[in-house]
């Protein structure tokens, strides 16, 4: 293949920059890019741009994207997902259902959103994420996504965390890891994805 598109499903553990990489090897280009950053703990769809495909790329970042998480409340991490240290827990048991759906509800639509600070986003030429591990403060200023749905698969009661399941459309630039967050903070908790 020396031009098009290239569907990979990402396994775990690996880097939207580890699967251009081997991508690049496999197909012996350097002209590989791809349509938008997943977390490395995120499986799912990347699709690549191969050779003239690159330029195409662009019109596929700006779509709607589809993910399914579950959010963990309970405990907030310093990178917002599993992935990172635990710096507090919290007592979930007077959470109920209904608060959990009606501060969800609340994110559907347009809304401003902070990006999480170990984000891809760049600052003076540096991802946020590569700031952050280096020991930096990093504040990223919220910016405009737009929430499709957000939909509640289940909810469930794990030891003292509470495990809500979702499914969520969205709009490019959105950070399901950040709903977590926000969640968390909405019901006067932790949350993490």
């Amino acid at each position: 293949m020396s031009d098009g598109f290239l569907i990979v499903n990402k396994v775990g553990g690996l880097t939207s920059h580890d699967v251009v990489a081997k991508a690049r090897k496999k197909l012996q280009t350097k002209k590989i890019g791809h349509a938008g950053t997943l977390d490395p703990m995120a499986t799912g769809v990347l699709v690549l741009g191969v050779g003239i495909g690159t330029r195409l790329l662009n019109f596929i970042v700006g779509g709607r994207k589809s993910y399914e998480g579950t959010i963990r409340l309970g405990a907030c991490t310093t990178t917002d997902d599993k992935e990172g240290e635990v710096l507090n827990t919290f007592d979930t048991s007077s959470i109920s259902d209904e608060a959990i759906t009606a501060e969800l509800n609340k994110f559907v639509g347009n809304i401003m959103q902070k990006p999480t600070s170990v984000s891809a986003i760049k600052i003076d030429g540096k991802s946020a994420h590569e700031r952050v591990r280096a020991g930096e403060e990093v504040d990223i200023p919220a910016r405009p996504v737009e929430i499709f749905h957000l939909n509640i698969k289940s909810i469930n009661r794990v030891d003292n965390f509470i495990d809500v399941e979702i499914d969520v459309a969205c709009s490019a630039g959105t950070y399901i890891r950040s709903i977590a967050r926000d969640l968390g903070q909405a019901l006067n908790n932790g949350g993490h994805l």
